[in-house]
């Protein structure tokens, strides 16, 4: 089957850059968020996104229009009854995602694709919460999608090849370098990241550098566009935590464990970038 409609599930930061590249590829596309005002929130970063790149010129006022033209908000769940994919961009929480695919299975045509966005949650698990296993991948964006050219396709042991291809080949139509995985926990990226970071924040946790001299040495040693710490904050070290604690349980291996020092700076509320304060002070710009 071809992908010819498409219906995102949340229009939080990860879902409206997902329905925002589905859309400005062409493609009919239904975002569905639980209020309006947080719908309302989400079309608006869309047009705001656009925009920017309308004012710098590097996208033409009519791209725009088509673009806003393909995307359809909506708070209802049943709006996404005629979609041939649907990605849910939900908080990573099993109860919210167990409710949304049972939903999803009363409305979807037998052989619509469901995918997941999650970024550390098992395909595996949530293709339990459905009828039909089969036709349920990943689909892990990065942030911020329209940017980010990476889409991590995962299969399950249980995924049909159709589905998988159908939905590969989406990616690749929206303009995405396709990486297929298996399901693992952390899937490539993470598998390979969180530990990296981890292990940046146990070398300051030691005293071994300080903060600037460690992302300096991973920026001009390594190439890396930014240091790992600075990267955990801009990411959220909530985020980070929560990976690491799913990864940790997953594989019970040290170096997926979060050092003391993160579980205390996420205590104490020093998330990073959103919340203004963490291993950076983000009220200055640049942060210092």
């Amino acid at each position: 089957m071809a992908i010819q409609k498409v219906g995102v599930v949340g229009c939080g930061l990860m879902g409206s850059g997902i329905a925002q590249v589905s859309a400005q590829a062409g493609f009919p596309t239904v975002v569905r968020e639980v209020s309006q005002p947080l719908l309302d929130k989400g079309l608006a970063s869309i047009r705001k996104f656009l925009q920017g790149g309308v004012d710098k010129g590097k996208l033409a006022q009519a791209d725009m229009e088509k673009t806003v033209a393909n995307l359809k908000g909506t708070t209802a769940l049943d709006d996404l009854a005629g979609c041939d994919l649907i990605v849910e961009a939900v908080s990573e929480d099993l109860g919210v995602k167990r409710e949304l695919f049972g939903g999803l299975d009363r409305l979807v045509r037998d052989d619509a694709v469901i995918a997941s966005n999650t970024s550390s949650l098992s395909i595996t698990e949530l293709s339990t919460f459905s009828k039909r296993p089969e036709r349920v991948i990943g689909l892990h964006f990065f942030n911020p999608v329209p940017l980010m050219k990476l889409v991590e396709v995962v299969r399950t042991l249980r995924s049909a090849p159709a589905a998988v291809e159908a939905a590969s080949a989406w990616c690749r139509a929206i303009g995405k370098t396709v990486v297929a995985t298996g399901d693992s926990t952390g899937f490539v990226v993470n598998r390979l990241l969180v530990p990296y970071m981890l292990d940046a924040i146990r070398v300051f946790e030691q005293g071994l550098a300080s903060r600037d001299d460690i992302d300096n040495a991973m920026k001009l040693g390594c190439g890396y566009p930014m240091g790992p710490l600075f990267l955990g904050d801009y990411v959220g070290l909530d985020t980070t935590y929560s990976i690491a604690l799913i990864m940790f349980d997953e594989f019970r291996e040290p170096r997926f464990a979060p050092p003391p020092l993160l579980k205390r700076m996420v205590l104490a509320g020093r998330h990073g970038r959103k919340t203004g304060r963490g291993f950076y002070d983000w009220s200055t710009n640049p942060p210092s």
